[in-house]
């Protein structure tokens, strides 16, 4: 098994490091996609917990995304 730190590894920590910080109110749309799918793309089956996790985030970013897209937030 590889576990070298990729570039989408670091942009995904990056990026749930400001939704921690900040919320999601300052990533715009593109960057709530690309969350959403770096997020669906990581493997968290190691830990349910982690897993459960996972659900929610999604879950969040989802949610901010329709909110993103009904306020007309593009960029």
């Amino acid at each position: 098994m590889d576990y070298r730190v990729t570039d989408d590894d670091r942009e995904r920590v990056r990026l749930l490091a400001e939704v921690s910080k900040r919320g999601f109110k300052r990533l715009g749309l593109a960057e709530l996609r690309r969350l959403q799918s770096l997020v669906e793309a990581h493997d968290y089956s190691h830990s349910k917990k982690a897993a459960r996790s996972k659900k929610k985030m999604l879950s969040q970013i989802n949610n901010a995304i329709y909110k993103a897209e009904e306020e007309g937030r593009w960029p």
